[in-house]
Formats: C-alpha cells, structure tokens, sequence
C-alpha cells in the first residue's frame, strides 16, 4: 500500500525559518534508511505558504488566492510518498522520525485503481497506466 505521510506547518516553516544542519543531517540518514528498506518514493519540503496560490472552483468561475494562508496548524510543510505493507508499518517507521517540538505528521493511504471498481473502467485503467509509464519514463 502506498501512504502520503504530510508534514504539518508550525510558525517557523511558515516564517521560511530553515532547519538546523543537525536536524538536516538527521532527515538525511532518516531518508537514506527508508530508501535503503525500499519505503520511500518520494519527499519534498515545501516553502512557506507565502509562496503558494489556492485556486477555488465555483461552477465555471475560477479565484486563484495569493498566500499566506491563516490556519498555519491546517497547512503542509512537506510530505513523503512511502510504499508500506500496512498503517502499521507506516506508524513504526514514523516513530523513528527526528521530528521533536511538537511536530504534527499525519499519514492517509492512497487511493489505488481497484479502490475504485467498476465504475473505473479498463479503457480509463489502460489510461492509467500509460499515464504512469509516461511519468517514469520521462524520471529517469
């Protein structure tokens, strides 16, 4: 199963405060042990809010909203892309994370084809998939 693990926002990664070399150190090893355990797909930290742009959708009317956003305990500061035998797994691999200070992390499965049955057809499967391939090809 494949998990996005959401790195939540604090006051400092909204401010753009960067982290430490240690704690960048720490990340470091930590993301090597979960490539090397064939856990991690991918990961990013993502600037602060400030950067960013909503875009809100209203019938065919389009309102794109400059950042900062306000509810900073509500927003991303970065994620992972993980692939796990359960939530379980996903938990025990969290815990040995070198987050401190009362970082939040959250983790949700992610959807995948057969989650979605019959009303995911093969031609929209055969799309998929190509789709896929397409995004590893041009990866690598």
């Amino acid at each position: 199963m494949r998990v996005m693990v959401l790195v939540k926002a604090d006051e400092n990664s909204e401010k753009g405060v960067m982290p430490s070399e240690q704690l960048l150190r720490d990340m470091g090893n930590f993301n090597e042990q979960l490539v090397k355990a064939g856990i991690m797909l991918a990961g990013e930290g993502l600037r602060p809010s400030s950067n960013g742009k909503r875009v809100r959708f209203e019938g065919t009317k389009r309102t794109v909203i400059d950042g900062p956003f306000a509810e900073t305990k509500e927003l991303v500061a970065g994620f992972w892309l993980w692939q796990v035998k359960s939530m379980d797994e996903a938990i025990e691999w969290l815990k040995k994370a070198p987050f401190g200070g009362g970082t939040e992390i959250e983790v949700r499965p992610v959807f995948e084809a057969e989650d979605f049955g019959a009303e995911f057809t093969p031609e929209m499967r055969e799309q998929e998939e190509r789709l896929r391939k397409e995004i590893e090809s041009r990866n690598q």
